[in-house]
């Protein structure tokens, strides 16, 4: 059964950092596009940024030149490195991934249970 375990959430103060992980495991046999969204507090989830198998990346307006979105296809993780935090990137940050299963070599689209990021003074 696929997992996707998102983890490096955390209180942070406006202009900090944070890195997140999300680790899929469980009868994998490729991980095709993956991505990072976010819900705040009563709005819809919305992209963040998303990367390919092959490294290609892509970033929401809001995320460009301070979030870098990167993944480790040997260890089936991604990660995103936030700097230069401001308090309204607080949300719930989701992890969001393509995967084939070994077993049935069929793909589905994967959902993580969300690591909340939290940027106040």
């Amino acid at each position: 059964q696929v997992q996707l375990v998102e983890s490096g959430g955390g209180l942070v103060q406006p202009g900090g950092s944070l890195r997140l992980s999300c680790a899929a495991s469980g009868g994998i046999f490729t991980v095709y596009d993956m991505g990072w969204y976010r819900q705040a507090q009563e709005k819809q989830r919305e992209l963040v940024a998303t990367i390919t198998s092959g490294g290609i990346t892509n970033y929401a307006d809001s995320a460009k030149g301070r979030f870098t979105i990167s993944r480790d296809n040997a260890k089936n993780t991604m990660y995103l490195q936030m700097n230069s935090l401001k308090p309204e990137d607080t949300a719930v940050y989701f992890c969001n991934a393509d995967i084939r299963l070994r077993l049935t070599l069929r793909s589905s689209n994967y959902w993580g249970q969300g690591t909340q990021v939290t940027v106040s003074s």
